[in-house]
C-alpha cells in the first residue's frame, strides 16, 4: 500500500474501485505529466448514488461529505492510471459542481469537502486552483461532481 493510501486510511477513508465510464469518453487522459480526469459523480464504493439538491433535501454538511466522496473516486482513477497515489506531484485544478436549489449560495463551502480532503491527504501538493459551480441538475440526480487535473511523476520518477 502506498504512503498516500496509508494516510487516506488514517483519515478514515477507503479507496473505492475506479468508476467505470458511462459513455464514449475516457476516465482520464494523460498529456506529459498532466493527468486530466473526467468528472466523477457522488457514488459510493458500493455503487450507491448520493442524490439530491443542496438547499433542498440535502444539507450543506451532506453536500460537503458528498464532494469528498467524489475526490475518493478521482483518486481511484489516478491510481488506475499511474499505479500508485504516491506518483501525485500536485493537484493542479479542481472543478466542482453542486446540484442546488436556486436559493442555495454556499457552493464554495460544499466544494471545500473536496479541497479539504486533498489538503489533509497531500499537504501543499493538494492545494489547487478551482471552480465551484451551482447547477440545476447533474447526471442521475447526484448531489456533486468533481473533475480534476493532477500532475504526476514521470514513469521512472518516484516523485
Amino acid at each position: 500500500m502506498s504512503q498516500i493510501e496509508e494516510k487516506l486510511h488514517s483519515l478514515g477513508h477507503t479507496l473505492p474501485p475506479p468508476p467505470a465510464g458511462a459513455g464514449n469518453y475516457l476516465p482520464f487522459r494523460r498529456s506529459g505529466n498532466l493527468l486530466f480526469l473526467s468528472g466523477s459523480i457522488s457514488v459510493k464504493g458500493d455503487g450507491t448514488l448520493i442524490t439530491g439538491k443542496a438547499g433542498g433535501d440535502k444539507s450543506l454538511e451532506d453536500a460537503y461529505a458528498s464532494a469528498a466522496v467524489c475526490v475518493l473516486n478521482q483518486l481511484a482513477v489516478v491510481k488506475a492510471a499511474v499505479g500508485s497515489l504516491d506518483a501525485i506531484k500536485q493537484v493542479v485544478m479542481l472543478n466542482g459542481y453542486v446540484n442546488v436549489t436556486p436559493e442555495f449560495v454556499d457552493v464554495p463551502q460544499v466544494i471545500n469537502g473536496a479541497s479539504d480532503l486533498l489538503v489533509a491527504l497531500l499537504g501543499d501538493a493538494g492545494r489547487h486552483a478551482r471552480a465551484a459551480v451551482g447547477v440545476a441538475s447533474l447526471p442521475k440526480g447526484v448531489l456533486t461532481e468533481i473533475a480534476m487535473t493532477v500532475e504526476v511523476a514521470e514513469k521512472d520518477d518516484k516523485k
